[in-house]
């Protein structure tokens, strides 16, 4: 007797667990109308960097949604709201670097040996200069006002 294997997959352990829905910032507060000058309920649904938060973050059903942005972009066009604002973050300076290690006193570049150079040491510098001579054929200037 061959046994039989199951069609069915072995369901993950959290599958049965469901998140908890989020609820409304708009239903907690009683909110009815959204307006674009209530600055401080618009920037609850937006991020640092001045994105809208989705729907599953923010906890807003469609329709809610939908009302929050046209509030949001109607600010953002009167000036209230940011496009964008610029998180920097602090830079480490080049003193900082020690992953690097200390490279010490350097060389002059050309001191080093990083591959292969002209023979000639770098205090004696060789200069060819290859001369060629070409014959000058004489040229005589005649001219045609009177001649004596």
């Amino acid at each position: 007797m061959a046994k039989t294997r199951s069609t069915r997959r072995a369901k993950p352990k959290d599958a049965n667990r469901r998140s908890k829905k989020k609820i409304s910032p708009l239903l907690t507060d009683n909110v009815d109308f959204v307006d674009y000058k209530d600055v401080d309920l618009l920037r609850r649904f937006m991020s640092d960097r001045a994105k809208l938060k989705a729907r599953r973050v923010s906890g807003n059903d469609s329709q809610q949604q939908r009302v929050v942005a046209r509030a949001v972009k109607n600010a953002r066009e009167m000036g209230l709201l940011p496009y964008a604002t610029k998180v920097t973050t602090q830079r480490r300076s080049r003193s900082d670097r020690s992953d690097r290690g200390d490279r010490g006193d350097r060389r002059p570049r050309e001191d080093r040996s990083d591959g292969p150079r002209s023979e000639a040491s770098p205090g004696e510098a060789e200069a060819v200069v290859e001369v060629v001579e070409a014959p000058v054929e004489a040229v005589e200037t005649v001219t045609s006002e009177g001649e004596s």
